[in-house]
């Protein structure tokens, strides 16, 4: 067996604005509110490796793996996958981007499959997943959203 997710948010918002900021790895902290840090360990072209820390979790564990992006600005999508997968046997991530009449709408794909000794199944991995999703997705449309109106506030501001 393995787990499937796939989640959506509309952001109202220059499409270049949600692409620049959600592929700014290292400001994910001030992105998303589950990482503590990031740290990028190589560059090379459009793909990127970099080391994800948690915030501790109710227990007090930080977990940290390293992952592994690429984007595609031509077509609006990153592939995205772990390399260091911890509880995972594998997990692979598609992001994906697409203008529509309310702004940009953007997409999470993701396809994994839980270790046999993990602490949790794929079944409980994608309930979590789902609903992880869901709260940054909010997040980062509220501070998206809200840096587009600033920067339509700004240039008004400097006319004057």
């Amino acid at each position: 067996m393995s787990g499937h997710t796939s989640n959506s948010v509309v952001i109202a918002a220059p499409l270049d604005t949600v692409w620049e900021v959600t592929n700014d790895v290292e400001n994910w902290p001030q992105l998303f509110s589950e990482y503590a840090s990031v740290e990028i360990l190589e560059r090379e072209g459009q793909r990127v490796r970099f080391r994800l820390t948690m915030h501790p979790d109710e227990q007090g564990k930080v977990w940290s793996w390293v992952s592994e992006r690429e984007a595609d600005p031509l077509t609006r999508t990153v592939r995205a996958r772990r390399i260091e997968t911890g509880p995972f046997a594998h997990m692979h991530i598609r992001w994906s981007y697409t203008e529509t009449p309310g702004g940009v709408r953007m997409d999470w794909t993701q396809d994994f499959a839980m270790k046999p000794e993990a602490p949790v199944d794929d079944a409980w991995m994608t309930d979590n997943i789902n609903r992880n999703s869901i709260v940054q997705m909010e997040l980062i449309r509220e501070r998206l959203e809200r840096r587009a109106q600033e920067q339509l506030v700004s240039p008004k501001e400097n006319r004057s």
